[in-house]
């Protein structure tokens, strides 16, 4: 069954209630505008400090972090693995995630929304209406035990 069609009056409502979403970011004195790369920045830092959080990023994202990593002055990138969606008031999160074998990934998840909120909201006076987590990878403890190479000094 078709949805009845919205009057024009109607409509203006819906817009204007979409409008009225209060933020410190718009005010009569003018509007203060965060760029998105600073929310991505504040949305990986808050993840990265949640207990179970490995890494950030598929695994193409965190090779090159490891690479870039051992560039001497290089910036290590807090922002891998987000994406952002921001308008003027409000702001979207997408995350990509691994965890640590053996934490429960509901329970990490949560966190993340948590922390990733508390920082993006107090940090930026933009509202986050949904932060929408991937969990790419589990890391197992037997990944960091990685055997030498053949020509290593350790075998010889």
């Amino acid at each position: 069954m078709p949805e009845p069609k919205q009057s024009d009056s109607n409509q203006k409502a819906t817009t204007a209630q979409n409008d009225d979403v209060r933020s410190p970011l718009v005010t009569e004195l003018g509007t203060t505008t965060i760029a998105e790369n600073v929310v991505a920045k504040l949305t990986g830092i808050a993840a990265r400090e949640v207990p179970g959080v490995y890494g950030m990023g598929n695994a193409a994202r965190r090779a090159f972090d490891t690479l870039t990593d051992r560039i001497p002055g290089s910036q290590t990138n807090v922002s891998g693995g987000v994406s952002v969606e921001k308008g003027e008031k409000q702001t979207a999160i997408d995350l990509t995630i691994v965890v640590e074998y053996g934490t429960s990934i509901v329970d990490v998840a949560e966190a993340i929304r948590r922390n990733v909120i508390r920082a993006v909201e107090q940090g930026t006076g933009l509202q986050v209406v949904e932060v929408n987590i991937d969990v790419a990878d589990v890391h197992l403890p037997e990944d960091d035990d990685e055997a030498p190479a053949k020509d290593s000094p350790e075998l010889n």
